[in-house]
């Protein structure tokens, strides 16, 4: 193996990131020494260590190099023959400034001899090993973990005054696998651009080969593969069908992510200086703002309208005994004027009550009609966000990272890993004739010939922009039930995979059948006359198997169900009330519900959706509580100046129109720099406006119920460089400081908040508080139980089976294993409750919002959509992975 540089003492977790498996050490170095009884055994704490020169020992041992090379192979993704050599320590590449680094780097950089195979590049290392397991060993499968090149971070990165020519540079941390790439292409017979079918795909595909220098090959170039699932048949047929780069949808690509940075890198300096430092804006990200903030002021704006309504429970005379069969009325107009009758005040109610409370009531008319119910159309993947949050409670940022971890490939009993999905990024609702048939197969088998249809169903999408090569999001084998694939996902794959497997499957099925009755009823008092609708379900079709969700303010279907009626029954009314009523004002965005205006309005792609809702969570902008979405006074501040200074900008439909554009420049319709040019002209005059006239602006404190526990003023809210932080009034006589915590939905808690936890001690209920070092969760019958435990992260601790909690010091927050102190785990970064996708390990948060694998190279970017870049960022030349 290579040299390394080891510490004087090495660590459990220092062993994984070299390469080590659980296996290996407790094989080879889990034996009684004379440091402890087994100090390395999974059960062992973390602080026992042994000697580097034991390690060094035991590394040159030949089954202990073949095993350390079969993990390298496994983590990289590639698909290697059986033929490969170790490499020697004279081969091997430069160690980096730390050891921690040098294990990086021949993890994540090292890939297989290519000589005289076939060289595949994906994105991620979980799919390489997917579909490296379906092409063989003939061909070395390996990752290009997202973007290499892109814009530089620290500047703009275009020139103006050039055709907005792009100045791409390579990310700092990936050129040594740029460099092995090049290294294996060289050595390849043939080499396969396998990157996602989209126009971020296209991109990474464009970007590698020019970063390789394959772009200016003659004799044998790179060839592109696109498959919209990863199974054998697909993969295989791709393989057949290899083609060039599309470069209009690089174009697209490439226009779409300068449009952001010229709005991104120009206005987020300008808010930095007349708002707060930190602020940013984006093309995308600012619309959807003013989306919610908007909604707020409609609802801040709106004024109740009152109504009244007579609601009577009636029955069958012949039931007078027995008063069964109750079924619920309602006055509904005067006879002879079939228009609804509207009471506005409570004396005209109360007049109608009076009367009808006399009267005699008879069955007057009874109307009867089948009703048919369609079935939804297979998800994309804004109806799948929207679905994960309604029936789930996913974000859609969840929502996508789980799809992306079913796309990619699984490892499912004796079918090895295997993509369990179709990709997930699509705004078509189409489906592949072959998958249309094996449902129809499936429900037959299944279900029966009545739930089968006569012909097959076929789903028009609506979005006028959806790119139709693409498929709707669909299980890759309708066979695959999610029962029978439950041993092997996690609790959020299985829940997600059965949405989509159920969502596909009733999209064939046959329409749900129901009798809807209609029943006018006569009051012999006055001439006024009730009415009453209600529906039986006569035959259930699609609905065995899945029910669409409803968001809130969505009309709920009729399900009273009526007793057998005739014209001229006698009826008794048991009760008779009148109710008041009130109009409710439009309904908060959720998550679900503003992908959907997104959607709706053309605003942004698939893929953008998440990210833009992640970046407004992010800076502040806006906060969830109850799942609903709450502009901040910030987000509030910053919406209002971009509307008054950059109209167009935050204009929807101007969003869109921008998007359609873009869609022409990806179908050849129009050259993508006179399209920016276009768009630069009437911008660049607004950004002088703004830099002239924009004022300063200070973001309002908001007020609190706290009390400062120094001088007993009060608490307000404040925002700052690094986020929302509690501050007492009396500064600057009283400087005292809170931290805010956030909740798991990202709202501010300084109130003690009731959880699901019943105290093990007392049985009451725990409840969510925040303390001096942090929040914690206390049984709610304190003094007389003082019960409390930290709070948990939902991660597991790598070196036992305990929980990690989140604890506080004078120092700050760090988090721990629950088992201390038998464990003394402990981390400075948040874990996170998923493990990791490449080799199961621990992941944790950085502070930039990306996430990494405390074991392998494995690391996801910040979900930061590509318009939200801040002005204050670093000089350097490296870069934020991007999506499309």
């Amino acid at each position: 193996m290579e040299e390394r540089d080891y510490p004087d003492i090495v660590s459990r977790s220092a062993l994984k990131k070299w390469g080590w498996t659980d296996t290996l050490i407790d094989r080879y170095l889990g034996d009684p020494d004379e440091l402890g009884t087994n100090p390395i055994s999974p059960s062992g704490p973390d602080v026992k260590y042994y000697k580097k020169e034991r390690i060094q020992e035991t590394e040159r041992r030949s089954e202990v190099k073949e095993a350390l090379v079969k993990v390298l192979e496994k983590r990289n993704g590639s698909a290697l023959g059986t033929d490969r050599k170790t490499p020697s320590r004279a081969s091997s590449p430069k160690r980096g400034k730390t050891s921690q680094r040098g294990a990086r780097d021949s993890i994540a950089h090292r890939i297989g001899a290519a000589s005289g195979k076939r060289l595949v590049i994906v994105e991620s290392p979980a799919k390489a090993r997917t579909v490296g397991q379906i092409l063989g060993n003939r061909y070395v499968v390996t990752a290009s973990q997202g973007h290499v090149r892109d814009l530089p971070k620290g500047k703009m990165g275009v020139d103006l005054d050039n055709d907005f020519e792009p100045s791409y540079v390579t990310m700092r941390d990936k050129m040594p696998l740029v460099k092995e790439i090049k290294r294996a292409g060289d050595e390849a017979a043939d080499i396969y651009l396998a990157t996602d079918p989209d126009r971020e795909g296209e991109a990474i595909s464009w970007h590698l080969q020019t970063a390789a220098g394959w772009d200016k090959a003659t004799a044998n170039p790179p060839k592109r593969v696109v498959f919209h699932e990863i199974t054998k048949d697909a993969v295989e047929e791709a393989f057949k069908h290899p083609r060039e780069i599309d470069m209009k949808l690089v174009n697209a690509q490439q226009a779409r992510r300068i449009l952001d940075r010229l709005v991104g890198y120009q206005i987020s300096p300008l808010l930095g200086k007349r708002v707060q430092r930190g602020t940013s804006a984006g093309r995308v990200q600012s619309v959807s703002l003013r989306l919610v903030t908007d909604r707020e002021k409609e609802i801040q704006a709106f004024i109740p309208v009152e109504s009244w309504s007579l609601d009577a429970e009636l029955h069958k005379a012949a039931d007078q005994a027995t008063k069964a069969n109750l079924f619920p009325a309602a006055l509904h107009s005067i006879k002879g004027n079939r228009q609804r009758l509207t009471i506005s005040a409570e004396e005209e109610a109360r007049g109608y009550e009076s009367e009808l409370k006399e009267a005699a009531y008879a069955v007057a008319e009874v109307r009867k009609r089948e009703v048919r119910q369609r079935p939804a159309a297979p998800f994309t993947t804004s109806t799948l966000q929207q679905e994960a949050g309604r029936k789930l409670r996913f974000t859609a940022q969840r929502t996508m990272s789980v799809a992306q971890q079913l796309y990619e490939g699984l490892t499912v009993g004796s079918e090895g890993s295997v993509g369990l999905i179709t990709y997930m990024r699509t705004d078509s609702v189409q489906v592949a004739e072959t998958a249309v048939q094996e449902a129809r197969l499936y429900i037959g088998d299944k279900y029966g010939k009545d739930y089968l249809p006569d012909k097959p169903r076929a789903y028009r999408t609506r979005t006028k922009s959806a790119q139709e090569a693409h498929e709707a999001i669909r299980p890759t084998a309708i066979g695959r039930s999610p029962d029978s694939l439950k041993p092997y996902l996690t609790t959020e794959q299985f829940r997600l995979y059965g949405l989509i497997w159920a969502r596909m499957l009733a999209s064939q099925m046959a329409d749900a059948l129901s009798d809807a009755t209609t029943v006018n009823i006569d009051a012999a008092c006055k001439p006024l006359a009730d009415g009453e609708e209600g529906s039986v379900l006569k035959f259930p079709g699609f609905r065995t198997l899945y029910m669409e969700g409803k968001d809130e303010g969505d009309a709920e279907e009729a399900s009273n169900s009526l007793p057998e009626l005739a014209v001229g029954d006698a009826l008794n009314c048991n009760s008779l009330e009148a109710n008041q009523h009130f109009t409710q004002p439009p309904p908060r965005f959720t998550e679900a519900t503003l992908v959907k205006a997104m959607e709706e309005r053309g605003i942004g792609r698939p893929s953008t959706y998440a990210p833009t809702i992640g970046v407004l969570l992010a800076r502040n902008y806006v906060s969830k509580e109850n799942n609903s979405l709450h502009p901040s006074l910030l987000g509030t501040t910053v919406s209002d100046l971009l509307t008054q200074f950059f109209t167009d900008i935050m204009d929807p439909d101007f969003t869109a129109y921008m998007e359609e554009k873009l869609d022409e420049v990806s179908q050849g319709e129009r050259e993508w720099v006179p399209m920016l040019q276009e768009f630069y002209g009437p911008f660049a005059e607004h950004l002088d406006n703004a830099n002239e006239n924009m004022p300063r602006v200070k973001p309002e404190d908001e007020a609190t119920d706290e009390v400062c526990e120094n001088c007993e003023k009060p608490m307000v809210i404040k925002t700052g460089r690094f986020g929302r932080f509690m501050a007492c009034t009396g500064y600057p006589q009283c400087r005292t400081t809170r931290q805010i915590k956030e909740t798991g939905e990202g709202a501010s808690a300084s109130a003690d908040t009731e959880t699901d936890e019943i105290c093990e001690q007392c049985g009451k209920p725990m409840v969510l508080k925040t303390g001096r070092f942090g929040q914690f969760i206390a049984c709610s019958d304190y003094p007389t139980c003082k019960n409390t435990h930290p709070m948990k992260t939902g991660a597991k601790c790598p070196l036992c089976d305990g929980d990690l909690v989140e604890r506080g010091s004078r120092r700050g927050v760090f988090y721990g294993c629950s088992n201390y102190p038998e464990c003394k785990y402990t981390n400075n970064r948040r874990p996170l409750p998923d493990p990791c996708p490449e080799c199961d390990g621990l992941m944790v948060g950085n502070r930039d919002g990306s996430s990494a694998c405390t074991v392998c190279a494995w690391k996801a970017a910040a979900p930061e959509a590509t318009d939200a870049e801040a002005s204050g960022s670093s000089q350097e030349q490296e870069l934020a992975t991007v999506g499309d």
